[in-house]
């Protein structure tokens, strides 16, 4: 699967995005710190938003559920 650029400007791809994620990154402030992502003309910000809550929904899906004893 080829990666699709989510911001042109600055070469941000949804996999770039996913892996920031996965790094820790938590809002959009840090992922434009971090990436660049939205930086220029902004016109990728709601798909950038998206493809951030998306990707740390699924880390915390992907998280295991703890049962207390």
């Amino acid at each position: 699967m080829r990666d699709m650029y989510i911001c042109l400007c600055n070469a941000v791809t949804d996999h770039d995005i996913r892996r920031a994620a996965a790094d820790g990154v938590q809002t959009f402030a840090e992922l434009q710190a971090r990436t660049g992502c939205s930086d220029c003309c902004g016109c990728c910000e709601t798909e950038a938003r998206a493809t951030l809550d998306e990707a740390i929904a699924k880390i915390a899906f992907d998280l295991p559920i703890l049962v207390a004893a």
